[in-house]
């Protein structure tokens, strides 16, 4: 089976089977997987009780994934997340107990509640695959995707998270509320026990490894590449604002087109791929400017402005000798 084979039918496989809990919110299931075969992250900002908890809890399920959940609290210390070195006095040594961040699928709930010390423990866990406690560094099992949540309407008692570790989440979606026949089919699904105790593993880690691997193949031509670093850049120009996206940025669209291309079992990137994550790729990154805030200029809105701006460039039907 080739390589975007592979990858086309293992989305399918976990898509339908988390379905069975999460209903009528196909592409935000998808983008979540496509965060995971990026080996990236993934920043969930929406109300409470529309799914964030039980979408992290099916993944994990079918996939057979080590699952945690980390619910951020104004008091919690960095040690909480990251685990503790505590002193054995029969061996007379330290022993590490390893905190809730050492799972393959983690949930770090309402992470804007927590204080910027204890939000920081995350980035290197994040960005470098390990964690650092007391000079000793731990390496994360694979694979690893932190799913993060946030609310946006409480302000009392958050701590907004700083740019440095936004720009760490590879994308950032919404769930938003059912339509009116989905909620009514969860309403059903629930009369005698949650669906969530009927979701099985249906993937392996080694199978989801792979298919990590195979987006890794996915080819993309040098003027999508050169399209992508447009869009960014042209982030960076626009007068709403103030800081635009970085290489980081352009990297993610890279990463995360090639990952939707072969989802859709194509082993090229296309425009169109580029133009279907842009926004929740880029938006997250961008820091509009006080006068543009003003005026309630969204991130999302400028990126969608950028989009239909930027030129899309002709793309070559065939590699070049040097690829």
């Amino acid at each position: 089976m080739s390589a975007p084979r592979i990858v086309q039918n293992l989305i399918e496989r976990i898509t339908t089977n988390v379905e069975n809990v999460i209903l009528g919110k196909r592409q935000v299931i998808q983008q979540t997987l496509i965060a995971l075969l990026c080996e990236g992250h993934l920043l969930i900002e929406d109300v409470p009780g529309l799914g964030k908890t039980m979408l992290a809890r099916s993944i994990a399920r079918s996939i057979g994934c080590d699952f945690s959940r980390i619910q951020f609290t104004p008091d919690m210390l960095p040690s909480d997340v990251t685990g503790v070195s505590v002193y054995n006095q029969k061996t007379q040594e330290f022993q590490f107990r390893p905190g809730p961040i050492f799972a393959q699928i983690v949930l770090a709930d309402e992470i804007n509640r927590a204080t910027p010390k204890t939000q920081a423990a995350l980035l290197e866990a994040m960005e470098e695959r390990q964690v650092t406690v007391d000079g000793m560094t731990y390496a994360m099992s694979r694979p690893f995707l932190v799913l993060a949540t946030q609310n946006p309407i409480e302000y009392e008692g958050t701590f907004p998270l700083p740019e440095a570790q936004v720009d760490r989440f590879i994308m950032r979606t919404h769930l938003g509320y059912p339509d009116k026949s989905h909620e009514i089919a969860i309403l059903d699904s629930q009369i005698d026990h949650h669906p969530i105790d009927d979701i099985s593993q249906v993937v392996s880690a080694e199978e989801l490894t792979n298919a990590q691997e195979a987006v890794k193949t996915i080819y993309m031509d040098e003027q999508v590449k050169s399209y992508i670093v447009s869009l960014t850049s042209a982030t960076r120009d626009h007068s709403d604002v103030y800081l635009g996206a970085s290489p980081r940025g352009s990297l993610a669209l890279f990463k995360t087109s090639r990952a939707y291309a072969a989802s859709q079992g194509r082993d090229y990137v296309l425009p169109d791929d580029v133009k279907r994550l842009a926004v929740p790729t880029l938006a997250h990154r961008l820091i509009i400017s006080p006068s543009a805030r003003i005026k309630s200029v969204d991130p999302a809105t400028v990126v969608k402005e950028i989009v239909n701006t930027v030129a899309v460039p002709g793309t070559r039907a065939q590699r070049s000798s040097a690829q």
